[in-house]
């Protein structure tokens, strides 16, 4: 096993190491279920982005402790006397969703526990998406007053349709594995103990694979059903950027740390 490093602005929260012709690309902030920042963001964009010089043939995401990604890092106090937030980590995602979608490499997500906000299209952006039956998914944006982002408008309503996807952005339910598996959201489920073997087996099978045919493969598959992809990161920020600034994300993220329900009152 070959240890890379990714980049300095997010520390140790990002690694990545190279194995078995696996570049395996961590998120390393289980103490927040793994929640994401721009630094952290931009890290994985780096190491997605060069993966095909180390000489890997196939990308697997993995989280580490019990989560994959609980969303954005809100954890600093929102004030409307600081002015609305910076747009700076929706773009870093949008960077990162991009650069798994266009590798040339097949990337495939290990999705073990909660996958909540940003963590459900950086997941899906992956070409094979591979879940535990501990995990779940959650568009959990509107909780605290927000869209989707991330490109989530898109890859969600390209897996699982319309009526799915605006269920799970607007009414913010988590999703199980086994239900998203069942209306293909993602590639598959398994028991917790079978999990490994599982990942194991998917990845072995794609790095002694045929990796021009995957690349065209996957540029095909995805011009067919992500080609609103850019035109969906362009509207996510612009809707976001402006929910940014109104009151009720200041309300929202207020309830959310304080363990209340919110109270919206923006029309």
């Amino acid at each position: 096993m070959t240890d890379l490093t990714p980049g300095t602005r997010s520390g140790d929260a990002v690694g990545s190491s190279l194995d078995h012709d696996v570049l395996t690309v961590w998120l390393r902030r289980g103490s927040t279920l793994n929640a994401v920042n721009t630094e952290m963001l931009d890290d994985l964009a780096d190491v997605v982005e060069g993966a095909a010089e180390t000489g890997a043939r196939v990308i697997a995401l993995r989280a580490e402790g019990r989560g994959f990604c609980s969303g954005a890092d809100i954890g600093g106090d929102v004030s409307a006397d600081d002015g609305p937030p910076a747009t700076d980590t929706i773009v870093a995602g949008e960077r990162l969703v991009r650069a798994l979608t266009t590798s040339p490499l097949p990337v495939v997500s290990v999705v073990q526990g909660p996958c909540a906000g940003i963590g459900v299209p950086i997941a899906l952006a992956a070409d094979i998406t591979l879940a535990s039956d501990q995990a779940f998914f959650m568009l959990a944006f509107t909780k605290i007053g927000l869209m989707p982002d991330g490109g989530a408008s898109a890859l969600v309503a390209a897996a699982v349709g319309r009526a799915t996807a605006m269920r799970m952005a607007l009414l913010a339910e988590r999703v199980t594995a086994e239900e998203a598996a069942a209306l293909g959201l993602i590639a598959s489920v398994s028991r917790a103990d079978a999990f490994d073997a599982h990942v194991s087996d998917v990845l072995a099978r794609l790095s002694n694979g045929p990796s021009v045919a995957y690349a065209r493969t996957k540029a095909a598959v995805n011009d067919a059903t992500l080609g609103s992809l850019d035109h969906a990161f362009a509207v996510e920020l612009d809707g976001q950027a402006g929910l940014l600034a109104a009151d009720d994300f200041t309300e929202g993220t207020t309830a959310f740390r304080e363990k209340r329900a919110a109270n919206f009152t923006d029309r």
